[in-house]
């Protein structure tokens, strides 16, 4: 499987620049690779067409030893293809704009407005489960005493 959605890869899916400096594998099972699919069809196809242009993927799917590398949640749910991060460094729609459209248009079970200021984050978490176990959920990231805490906005 070359695609997993009209302008989403699989290499592109999987690519992570830590896990190639550290030799790490980051293959997806099949049960995560559709997770992928599900969230590249249902939420950055949608997006993309909105913004009329490419938008970047930072993270998508990490394997376990990939998230323990970078630090990520155990819980993260980069973990089961089922999030990814994004961040519009092609200038089609800042961060906020793509986070404010999503919010108001698409059904997605998380997403993070990412540290970065109250005008603008420094990228956007979004994941997808599934249509009907989606939670609708926003939150904000910020740093408090060198820790990442999250409240709900």
């Amino acid at each position: 499987m070359e695609k997993l959605s009209k302008h989403v890869s699989r290499k592109e899916g999987v690519y992570s620049i830590t896990a190639k400096r550290l030799g790490l594998e980051n293959n997806p099972t099949d049960d995560h690779l559709s997770n992928m699919i599900n969230i590249a069809e249902n939420v950055f196809e949608p997006l993309r067409a909105h913004v009329n242009g490419p938008i970047k993927i930072n993270s998508f799917y990490r394997g376990p030893e990939l998230n323990k590398a970078i630090g990520g949640s155990s819980k993260s749910q980069h973990c089961h293809g089922q999030a990814m991060d994004i961040d519009d460094s092609y200038g089609h729609a800042s961060n906020s704009e793509m986070f404010n459209w999503i919010r108001a248009n698409l059904n997605y079970d998380q997403m993070i407005w990412e540290f970065g200021t109250d005008k603008n984050p420094d990228w956007v978490h979004i994941s997808y489960v599934s249509e009907d176990k989606n939670r609708n959920r926003c939150l904000k990231a910020y740093r408090e005493n060198g820790k990442t805490k999250y409240m709900i906005i």
